[in-house]
């Protein structure tokens, strides 16, 4: 078994999976893939089913249902530390997140506990994005800072790597967010408890296959969720953790 996996949860991405899978693998870096799939109507379920038969660095868990974002990635943490993995990824599968950034998140994890992909540090950059949806995410990053005072140029961005020790630490059980507003919380946390972060430029490409997952129902989720992330760091004691070596 490797020591590093890369989880991605998918809804109805069929047209990606395979394509973004192969890539993982080409790379050739000591890399297992964990698929989160949501009972995807388009079939993404079983494109990964044929992804496991085929390559034994490809598991699948199936949900019954869209049960979130954050939801998926607490369940994939879960299965990563029980099969003993060392370090986690998270990415999606649209090609946003390309996975020729790998192998600097995984370079970087050597000396960190979080890698953040960041599209707003130096080097970094969206593609393909109208002005509109910069204007958004960048300020959802600097409401995020506002709000929760974490010095994160990117605190929304999804392409992050933990190690496990953090994963242990932070406590993914008690994580309150379902969807967008988990990518926050889980960097808050880790930041809080004392884990060494560090971003990397991405550069982000909108997809070209596939529908964004994004919804005003989400969006709202994200504003009033980082208020309770916030005000339930008031009250919960702070231990800083050993770091991991």
């Amino acid at each position: 078994m490797n020591k590093t996996i890369v989880l991605i949860g998918t809804y109805n991405e069929s047209e990606n999976l395979a394509a973004i899978a192969g890539e993982i693998l080409a790379l050739r870096a000591g890399l297992d893939i964990l698929v989160i799939d949501d009972n995807s109507p388009d079939g993404t379920g079983r494109v990964a089913d044929a992804l496991a038969a085929a390559h034994p660095e490809v598991s699948v868990i199936h949900r019954p249902g869209k049960l979130g974002l954050g939801t998926a990635y607490v369940a994939g943490f879960r299965r990563a530390l029980e099969r003993g993995y060392e370090r986690v990824i998270t990415m999606d599968a649209d090609f946003s997140h390309h996975p020729r950034y790998l192998p600097g998140i995984l370079r970087a994890l050597e000396t960190n506990d979080v890698v953040v992909g960041s599209r707003y540090t130096k080097g970094g950059g969206v593609e393909n994005w109208p002005r509109h949806r910069i204007l958004l995410s960048r300020g959802g990053s600097v409401y995020a800072r506002l709000v929760t005072g974490m010095p994160s140029s990117d605190a929304t961005g999804g392409f992050n790597g933990y190690r496990r020790e953090v994963l242990e630490g932070i406590g993914i059980d008690s994580i309150r967010s379902e969807g967008y507003s988990f990518q926050v919380e889980m960097k808050f946390r880790s930041w809080k408890k004392g884990y060494r972060i560090a971003e990397i430029p991405i550069v982000f490409a909108d997809r070209t296959r596939g529908k964004s997952k994004m919804s005003k129902r989400i969006f709202l989720e994200a504003v009033f969720m980082l208020w309770k992330i916030r005000f339930a760091d008031r009250a919960a004691p702070q231990t800083p953790p050993p770091h991991g070596g």
